[in-house]
């Protein structure tokens, strides 16, 4: 019995024929995969990078996209409808009353330059009804450097009302010259700052509208705070923590018044009310004026203070207090003076003040 198989022939395509051509010039071997793929066009829809540009541009991924971007951009107009609807957000009042602004209190030591720069950007705020400006060093300023920042508050102010400018002299260095009442002040709201500390018009007035709403509270930009690291025998050692510690636990206690609001009282309660021995250790120590003030003000007050949201400029920084002596010098000041008050009167909080007509979320 004979089977008859046929073989149907097809007269093969030029892609084919040119494969068998170069088959037979690389030693007669055919392979029907290379005939195929030489038969695929170049840029067929299969073509890895076109398979890949599908893939990647598929109609859902594509509607997730466009959604996220519809997303960003209600919410950028959300924070821009106040302006296009012609609702601006509440601005502090630049025409403020006599005695209804605040003073700025400036603390120098020998940083001319730095003097220059903050008294120049303090005169452009509306707020300010007096800049004072605490000279602690044995050298007096020049008469040249006094006339000339008088001077350039008259030219910088843009108020009717120029703001006053005194310059107040201290014969010694002795760090609690900075909180002695000042003679002829007409507001109660001051303003302390360092020279090389500069905060925003817009930043700082916003603060003062935070701080007449609690007028006994210290109200500022630098918080720190304060926890009980172990006890022994009845008693407690405190550490103090620099800012990376409140931004960890999201707490604080205290204000740093290197750039904070406080009612004018606090000049006197500091000087002529609280304990000497708190401001002859300030004195002996050469350091840690400013905690002697935040517990002044929370011994007053039973109140914690009020940290404001806001960007501050430092004029030439060295970051101190990131060295690990600062800290430790820092930790003795905090237990030492907690032991001449008596008490430990500083409360915590996780409170901050935020602008909302300038914030996306709430």
């Amino acid at each position: 019995m004979s089977t008859t198989i046929s073989i149907r022939d097809s007269a093969p395509t030029a892609a084919m024929a040119a494969a068998i051509s170069s088959s037979d010039m690389n030693g007669g071997f055919y392979s029907p995969a290379k005939a195929k793929a030489a038969t695929r066009p170049l840029f067929s829809p299969r073509f890895p990078p076109f398979r890949r540009l599908r893939h990647l541009f598929c109609p859902r991924k594509l509607r997730l996209v466009a959604s996220v971007f519809l997303l960003c951009f209600v919410v950028f107009l959300s924070s821009r409808l106040s302006s296009l609807m012609g609702w601006l957000p509440s601005q502090p009042n630049s025409s403020f009353p006599r005695g209804g602004g605040y003073a700025v209190l400036i603390n120098t030591w020998k940083q001319s330059s730095a003097l220059k720069q903050s008294v120049a950007h303090y005169a452009t705020c509306d707020g300010v009804a007096s800049i004072h400006v605490v000279w602690s060093d044995s050298d007096p300023p020049s008469e040249t450097l006094k006339s000339r920042l008088e001077k350039m508050v008259f030219s910088k102010s843009r108020a009717a009302q120029k703001p006053d400018f005194r310059f107040g002299m201290r014969q010694d260095e002795d760090l609690n010259n900075r909180f002695k009442p000042i003679e002829g002040m007409t507001t109660d709201a001051v303003f302390s700052v360092d020279d090389d500390v500069i905060v925003s018009c817009d930043t700082l007035d916003f603060a003062f509208g935070v701080w007449q709403s609690a007028p006994s509270a210290m109200v500022g930009f630098n918080p720190r705070m304060h926890w009980i690291d172990e006890e022994k025998s009845g008693g407690a050692n405190y550490e103090y923590g620099g800012w990376w510690s409140v931004w960890w636990m999201g707490t604080y206690s205290m204000l740093l018044p290197k750039a904070a609001f406080f009612h004018r009282k606090y000049l006197d309660l500091y000087t002529y009310n609280m304990a000497s021995s708190i401001r002859d250790y300030v004195t002996r120590e050469r350091n840690c004026e400013d905690i002697a003030m935040s517990l002044l003000v929370a011994n007053d007050t039973g109140a914690p203070p009020i940290w404001v949201k806001g960007k501050i400029y430092e004029l030439g920084s060295s970051g101190i207090s990131s060295l690990k002596r600062h800290s430790k010098s820092r930790n003795k000041c905090l237990n030492d003076l907690i032991s001449l008050f008596g008490r430990i009167p500083l409360v915590q909080t996780n409170v901050k003040a935020v602008d909302a007509g300038f914030e996306w979320f709430w």
